[in-house]
């Protein structure tokens, strides 16, 4: 273990819009921020393919450019983006003292500031079968994946934004989607539902969920049940995506910042502020609500500029 630590102005755990829009207003702020970015660079829009609400971006983008737009501009703000996780957290609960990170098992971190943005990773369904067959046809990124389903038939299962989004993608991939509603009706947004709606080759299959996934080493179909008559059906399918939600990825802060009883992170008012000093929280990591990439990038504004007030006020020389 490295006996060098490593003082810096303003750290931040986690990429994404919130991450990258926290490092260039701290930059611009000249708090030299370093952030490390965690397993997936950039976050969940690396595995999406057409972002068209960001605002600056008339014809749409596709989600990895549009994180390498944001890194890149991160950079050039002086902004130091490094590739690691952060594998143990000492936070201060005293106004002025530095908080201590260790990174990746080894290097150690004293920072005046903590911006946390590391974002909410897919869930699943829970069924043995579904886990015996990731990797075999079972996935939660469509993007990632849809290309190898090429004009076969596919599940999707959700009823939100999200499954929409999917359905709406594979369908200008495979022969038909069958999506998968485990109520009588969708919670997606008005024009989501207008969208998979409109679209021939995607069946809206309504009280129904998945009993088990079909198949021994691939997908081979599945068994899915409606809730309201218990009749079994079994759907010929080569891939199941699930698009059911996500999970906050806050176990290391567990015990030692507030957080709602599903792990999203609290914040204090129309603040970025958690329950300790020097220590704010942006993007989907406290927003169970909203969850876009433009809000995302807004609280990391945010996060930055109560960042900066907080070092001003509690580390003025």
């Amino acid at each position: 273990m490295s006996d060098t630590i490593e003082k810096i102005k303003c750290l931040i755990i986690g990429s994404g819009p919130a991450g990258y829009t926290a490092a260039i207003y701290a930059s611009r702020a000249g708090l030299s921020p370093v952030m490390y970015t965690g397993m997936q660079k950039g976050g969940q829009l690396t595995t999406t393919t057409e972002v068209d609400n960001f605002p600056g971006y008339p014809d749409g983008i596709d989600g990895p450019s549009l994180m390498a737009d944001l890194e890149n501009q991160a950079v050039r703000f002086g902004a130091e983006v490094r590739f690691g996780m952060i594998t143990e957290v000492k936070l201060s609960e005293k106004e002025g003292e530095v908080h201590r990170v260790t990174v990746d098992g080894t290097k150690k971190i004293e920072a005046e500031s903590v911006i946390i943005s590391t974002g909410a990773t897919a869930k699943y369904l829970g069924l043995e079968s579904e886990d015996r067959l990731k990797g075999g046809g079972v996935s939660a990124c469509a993007t990632c994946d849809g290309f190898f389903y090429k004009n076969q038939n596919v599940v999707v299962v959700g009823a939100g934004d999200t499954a929409a989004e999917e359905a709406s993608y594979l369908s200008n991939i495979c022969k038909k989607v069958t999506l998968l509603v485990r109520k009588s009706e969708m919670r997606a947004s008005k024009p989501m539902q207008d969208r998979v709606n409109s679209i021939d080759n995607i069946e809206i299959l309504y009280n129904t969920e998945i009993d088990e996934v079909l198949g021994e080493e691939v997908v081979e179909g599945v068994k899915a049940i409606n809730n309201q008559t218990k009749e079994y059906t079994n759907i010929d399918v080569t891939g199941v995506f699930i698009a059911i939600g996500h999970k906050p990825n806050t176990d290391i802060f567990t015990g030692v910042l507030d957080m709602d009883d599903t792990g999203y992170l609290i914040t204090e008012g129309k603040t970025t502020k958690t329950n300790l000093p020097g220590v704010f929280a942006a993007g989907d990591v406290q927003d169970k609500d909203y969850r876009q990439a433009i809000t995302a990038a807004g609280t990391g504004c945010m996060a930055a500029l109560d960042a900066e007030r907080y070092i001003s006020e509690s580390f003025a020389k």
